[in-house]
């Protein structure tokens, strides 16, 4: 294993029509997809370029283990050493099990878990797969954070359950009324969790997963062109000019342009 519990560690897409979806993100990122067989319920991975970016697989008709229809979206793993120890934490943390534990051949052993803050995120032990490759590249994933109504229960909670070790960046944005934290310092941190109150409503909150572009504007026209739409932005900022969009699917993601990135002040 060489992520360290607690950081990112994969991206999952769910379709309720992957032949469209797959259209869409090639368009876009250039991606390629990997069908891996009926054995796997025909899950794809997601390759751009030569690295692995996360996979995708049609839903249609499924439901959650909640009871409730499994919506089209995209959905983040995080790491951890020991999935059935770091699950009965979680449990003790005010967690909802909504996936147990499950073997995925000989790749690893995941779970999902609705956190108390209501949000899903999903949990990664590796086995022959530590998980997507950070390129930094466009096309590929470049940040994830949670945001949330409840910012105090869950770095609580993502402090005991992840191991997350959060360091504040508030007092070095323009607003520092606005509360931001990464889940470990600078240089090693691979996700954050942003209080969302006043920010945008409770459902819009939860894991949100930013793809890189060589282009912000760009970007956002080639999602409108393909069928996509804007829903916010582009704003700059000192890690990228940044949008969120949705595909025609409506399910919600940042695209990035790192090489746009604008400093505070």
């Amino acid at each position: 294993m060489t992520r360290t519990t607690g950081t990112s560690a994969w991206i999952d897409f769910s379709a309720h029509d992957l032949a469209a979806a797959k259209d869409f993100y090639t368009g876009l990122f250039g991606w390629t997809f990997e069908q891996l067989g009926d054995e796997v319920n025909n899950y794809n991975l997601i390759h751009n370029g030569d690295g692995l970016v996360g996979g995708a697989m049609d839903v249609t008709g499924m439901t959650c283990p909640l009871g409730r229809p499994i919506p089209s979206e995209w959905s983040v793993y995080l790491t951890v050493d020991d999935l059935d120890a770091r699950l009965a934490k979680a449990e003790q943390q005010g967690a909802i099990i909504a996936m147990p534990a499950e073997q995925i051949g000989e790749s690893g052993r995941m779970a999902m878990i609705i956190d108390p803050t209501g949000s899903a995120i999903s949990l990664w032990e590796p086995q022959d797969l530590d998980g997507y490759d950070f390129t930094g590249q466009p096309g590929s994933p470049v940040w994830f954070e949670l945001m949330t109504h409840e910012f105090d229960l869950a770095a609580e909670f993502y402090t005991a359950v992840f191991d997350a070790n959060l360091v504040s960046m508030s007092e070095s944005m323009d607003d520092e009324s606005f509360r931001y934290a990464t889940n470990s310092p600078d240089g090693t941190a691979s996700w954050g969790l942003g209080d969302a109150t006043g920010v945008m409503p409770e459902e819009a909150a939860g894991w949100r997963i930013y793809l890189g572009v060589e282009s912000c504007d760009a970007a956002t026209q080639k999602v409108a062109e393909l069928g996509g739409r804007l829903l916010d932005g582009p704003v700059d900022s000192p890690f990228g000019r940044i949008a969120t969009v949705a595909d025609p699917e409506g399910a919600t993601f940042q695209i990035s342009a790192m090489s746009e990135a604008v400093p505070e002040g």
